[in-house]
């Protein structure tokens, strides 16, 4: 236990560093028939470690599978340090206009030309549980209870777009 509140001590800035330096990130669901599928996403916003934004059709074929099973994992990775942040969780979907409009760009128009309110749009929220951190030769699992993460007022909702 101690052990690995020192490597969360010395990892945790690491950790959130490497999902704000992220533009993309993996995203896996779970199909029909209880197999993976993973898509590459634009990594939109966050809060900390805990909680992350995605922005995707209500009509794409995943939206279907968070709904009807809401067990999601999300990968950040920096393939030149060899440093990876395996995310585990549950991921919401989101229809609501709040929730919407906190992530929402003008150039999303692009894919929702009705704007905000398009009924195509939707948020992803990803609630994470547990994780494990990979960095070099070595790596450990944590819970995300056990992850001490002081945010300022700044990080607590950072959506990489709208800087």
């Amino acid at each position: 236990m101690k052990d690995l509140k020192k490597q969360l001590e010395k990892r945790a800035p690491e950790m959130l560093n490497l999902i704000l330096r992220s533009k993309n990130c993996v995203v896996a669901s779970i199909d029909e028939e209880g197999y993976p599928n993973e898509r590459m996403m634009f990594s939109i916003a966050n809060e900390g470690v805990r909680t992350h934004y995605f922005s995707t059709n209500v009509s794409s074929h995943h939206t279907p599978q968070f709904l009807a099973n809401k067990k999601a994992c999300v990968y950040f990775f920096d393939a030149r340090h060899y440093k990876g942040l395996t995310l585990i969780g549950d991921i919401e979907v989101c229809t609501d206009h709040e929730t919407k409009a906190s992530i929402w760009k003008p150039t999303d128009v692009m894919y929702y030309p009705k704007g905000v309110d398009d009924e195509d749009y939707c948020v992803l929220k990803f609630t994470v549980t547990h994780g494990r951190y990979y960095y070099g030769m070595g790596g450990f699992s944590f819970t995300i209870d056990e992850l001490e993460e002081p945010l300022s007022d700044e990080q607590k909702h950072i959506n990489k777009f709208k800087q």
